[in-house]
């Protein structure tokens, strides 16, 4: 087997090991910086949820509820408010979603779902939970979520939904009388979740992770042929050059010419030797002549 050959075996061997272990190491890397990212625009998105809702709650609901008679406009309505502001951002960011869910809503839409019950149930276990993240399975896929609770604290939110007596009649008419009353001061009365599909994380990561494994093989093609140049100019050609004068000399044929022995490294220190064997050769091969 040649020296080539076997220099190659074990660089590419090398190289394949560094690969897979930067593969490995760099996927687990982009797979949790893509979950985090995602994790960090959800929060976001619930931050601007949550100061639409305060900002209905506090200056458009006054303002909507100067309204004559028994008006009920959704627009006054925080969740309300909330919930079609993120549809027009879903508008650029479709795989994000926001509900507002709770086990007694006013609008039918709004009934927590199975798994959106156990998010009202932790919170409604552990009062100092300010939100829950995780990931949950579903019929598509993993799923990554962010959840907040909401309560009943403000008075205003108890003139509509503490009894239908006191309700607007055109809100009664609307979503019924059946749900969405009975609230009291401070109650927990749902949450709002946001959620993205964990895929959406994954493509991302999937497509940085094969941009910088194609680089990182492309450097180590390189690295390759790099090394397989410089091998071949620098050791592989003045070996095969010195057995060929190697062998010449072996079949007796003389004037043939010496290395060059510039140079301090390795090989001209061979060649300094081959050159000194060449000459302690032709001096014994004269003496041996001149004694015949």
């Amino acid at each position: 087997m040649k020296l080539v050959t076997k220099f190659n075996m074990v660089l590419t061997g090398v190289s394949a090991i560094g690969i897979l272990g930067t593969g490995i190491l760099s996927y687990s890397i982009l797979q949790d910086h893509a979950k985090n990212d995602v994790m960090k625009h959800a929060r976001m998105m619930m931050e601007i949820a949550t100061a639409i809702r305060h900002y209905t709650l506090g200056e458009v609901s006054p303002l909507l509820g100067l309204q004559p008679g028994d008006a009920f406009l959704p627009q006054s309505v925080p969740s309300y408010a909330a919930i079609q502001s993120f549809n027009r951002l879903r508008e650029n960011h479709p795989d994000y979603q926001y509900r507002e869910v709770s086990l007694n809503p006013t609008n039918p839409r709004n009934l927590a779902l199975g798994w959106e019950k156990n998010i009202l149930k932790q919170f409604s276990n552990n009062k100092s939970d300010k939100t829950l993240d995780g990931i949950r399975s579903t019929s598509t896929g993993q799923s990554l979520y962010i959840a907040r609770p909401i309560y009943a604290d403000s008075k205003t939110c108890l003139s509509c939904h503490s009894d239908p007596a006191l309700a607007p009649t055109t809100m009664i008419e609307r979503y019924g009388s059946a749900t969405g009353f009975g609230w009291k001061l401070n109650d927990l009365i749902g949450a709002q979740i946001v959620s993205v599909p964990l895929s959406a994380t994954t493509k991302n990561a999937n497509d940085a992770f094969i941009t910088l494994m194609t680089a990182i093989s492309g450097v180590f093609v390189l690295t390759i042929i790099v090394l397989n140049v410089v091998l071949h100019r620098i050791i592989v050609k003045p070996i095969v050059r010195m057995a060929e004068r190697a062998d010449q000399i072996s079949l007796g044929e003389t004037g043939i010419s010496e290395f060059d022995e510039t140079g301090e490294d390795e090989m001209s220190l061979l060649g300094i030797s081959f050159n000194r064997l060449r000459r302690s050769l032709e001096k014994a091969m004269s003496m041996l002549e001149d004694r015949d």
